[in-house]
């Protein structure tokens, strides 16, 4: 004879508190080793991101230069800079003017101080926002244009002490165009680099006019920036081979922070130590 069970579906055996546990420690293993996985790929993807962003920004200059008969915009000092001057080509668009990995200004569109400091000031964060009376709204942004690139008026070029008027590129029809730096990732919108230039003590140490390499000079990308060439090729530039790049006609690109100039491992930041030397 057949016999009844008695104990019913409500007896049927489920998962114990241990086993649970098991595999919730399983789950945290896995996440544990997944997840600097998981990081290295948002960053290389946003490595991607940028530099597909200086591809294009090399469309916007081209188009400039080609409607300006080869010329490049004048500057600052004739109200000119390439956030207005190429607004009608990327549309005043305040993310497209960013890296991915900076996209929070230090100051936000209403004023009010980030309170950011040191190594995140520049590194992480936009510079911005900006205003200007001729501008169509303020502008905020991680990108910054070699100021020797552009094409100021006889007379009003920026920062004499630094270069006089044969140092300025002008347009990008130029010999050796692959090597010198035309736009690329910076804490702030512009700057005149000098193969004198100290290296910053530390990533993202704010800017100064006696070392404005430093503007350029931030590890956004584990050692590297992306950077937009006079030749509209855009790749990444390690942090060292900044100086070894052109950046004006009369730059030395076998400077004292080369390797041809005689610059040791030791002489580096003990944060830039680590990367490779050119």
């Amino acid at each position: 004879m057949h016999k009844r069970n008695t104990k019913g579906p409500k007896y049927r055996k489920g998962f114990t508190l241990i086993e649970l546990l098991v595999v919730i420690a399983i789950i945290a293993l896995l996440m544990a080793i997944l997840m600097p996985a998981l990081q290295r790929v948002k960053k290389q993807a946003r490595s991607v991101a940028c530099l597909s962003k200086l591809k294009q920004w090399g469309m916007f200059f081209a188009m400039y230069a080609e409607d300006h008969d080869g010329r490049f915009m004048g500057g600052y000092k004739v109200d000119n800079r390439w956030v207005y001057a190429l607004g009608d080509y990327y549309k005043w668009d305040d993310e497209f003017t960013c890296c991915p990995n900076a996209l929070k200004p230090w100051v936000d569109e209403f004023g009010v101080n980030s309170g950011a400091e040191g190594r995140d000031v520049g590194v992480t964060m936009a510079w911005g926002y900006m205003n200007k009376s001729y501008w169509v709204k303020p502008m905020k942004g991680s990108y910054g244009i070699n100021g020797w690139c552009i094409d100021p008026p006889p007379g009003s070029e920026p920062h004499p002490e630094r270069g006089g008027p044969e140092y300025f590129w002008r347009g990008p029809a130029v010999a050796g165009a692959g090597y010198a730096p035309l736009f690329l990732e910076a804490q702030r919108y512009n700057g005149w680099a000098s193969h004198t230039d100290r290296p910053p003590t530390y990533s993202g140490e704010r800017w100064n006019d006696d070392a404005q390499m430093g503007r350029y000079c931030l590890n956004r990308h584990d050692g590297f920036v992306g950077c937009l060439f006079l030749d509209y090729s855009a790749r990444k530039v390690g942090l060292k081979e900044l100086w070894a790049l052109k950046w004006h006609k009369e730059y030395d690109e076998s400077g004292p922070w080369t390797m041809g100039g005689g610059a040791q491992p030791s002489d580096w930041p003990e944060w830039m130590k680590p990367f490779k030397d050119y």
